[in-house]
């Protein structure tokens, strides 16, 4: 993963939550040509999407009982998960989920800003 991404504020990485994995990945890596390493998590298989050998995105299959339509969403980099997300409450915002701590990634969660929109915020495991 680019360093650069790392600094707090920046948008560090996409991912895509689809009610058909296979077309999916079947479709961007016709379309982009991206490589595809699985991950086992314990909510199902990650995909891990590589351009270049190197990390970019991900790809997971959406909850059977999420009728929202896919999505691709981003996240921002943050100091602290923990205290990003308190400041965002106290604006307005919404959790969708408590931080979750996800081994060998690092800290993430997911709200809603003031508006309804859906961001997602990480803080990086560090790296020796």
């Amino acid at each position: 993963m680019n360093q650069n991404f790392q600094q707090h504020g920046a948008f560090s990485w996409s991912e895509l939550l689809t009610s058909d994995i296979d077309a999916a990945l079947d479709f961007y890596q016709q379309v982009i040509g991206w490589e595809v390493e699985e991950m086992e998590m314990p909510q199902g298989t990650y995909y891990v999407l590589k351009a270049a050998g190197e990390p970019v995105g991900g790809m997971m299959k959406k909850p059977d009982e999420n009728d929202m339509p896919d999505f691709w969403g981003c996240y921002i980099t943050v100091d602290n998960v923990d205290e990003t997300l308190a400041k965002a409450e106290a604006a307005g915002g919404k959790a969708l989920y408590p931080p979750m701590d996800v081994p060998d990634v690092g800290r993430m969660c997911g709200f809603r800003d003031c508006n309804g929109a859906i961001i997602s915020i990480i803080t990086y495991e560090q790296k020796d």
